[in-house]
């Protein structure tokens, strides 16, 4: 068992519905850090995890007013890798589930002030506390360094509002290490 670091940026956005309508919006920049944790099968398969912090959201408009949102996650992955090339330099691809957990954030509302997400599963709620998803990537390994882009879409609907449909949707770019 190998175990590491992992720390990157996400581009992040969500899929939002308004009354059955699809809502424009835009991919601000958020952050990652956490763990690594890869258990060899072959030589060639492994099971990668790790737990992180992730910061998500979006910006968002409805009926010319501006809002953002940015939750941020505890997250636990797990994948599997199926690394190509020679033994210094290899090229993994990967995919698998993720489970998360928010635990704060903030929001900036119709009236343009800063407050704190509330979560829960009351119509009153911002979002929804436990998020799910697949993430699948790739990523250049090299002498227990790597450089990998991911993507990650949510299954789960986090808007606890009867009028709206939420689901996180995050590119992630990270450097980690596994020794």
């Amino acid at each position: 068992m190998k175990s590491g670091y992992r720390f990157g940026v996400n581009l992040t956005t969500m899929s939002i519905k308004s009354i059955g309508n699809n809502v424009e919006t835009e991919l601000p920049v958020g952050i990652h850090f956490g763990g690594n944790y890869e258990i060899s099968l072959n030589k060639n398969l492994t099971i990668q995890s790790g737990f992180l912090f992730s910061s998500k959201g979006t910006d968002y408009r409805i009926n010319n007013v501006y809002y953002s949102i940015a939750p941020s996650y505890f997250e636990i992955s797990v994948n599997a890798a199926y690394y190509f090339g020679r033994r210094k330099t290899r090229l993994a691809i990967f995919g698998g589930p993720y489970f998360s957990s928010a635990f704060g954030g903030y929001k900036i509302d119709q009236d343009g002030a800063f407050k704190y997400l509330s979560l829960g599963l009351h119509e009153r709620n911002d979002l929804k506390c436990l998020d799910a998803g697949l993430n699948f990537g790739a990523g250049l390994h090299m002498k227990g360094h790597a450089i990998s882009i991911q993507y990650g879409i949510g299954l789960r609907n986090i808007s606890p509002k009867n009028a709206f449909e939420m689901r996180n949707k995050v590119i992630g770019i990270t450097v980690s290490s596994l020794k």
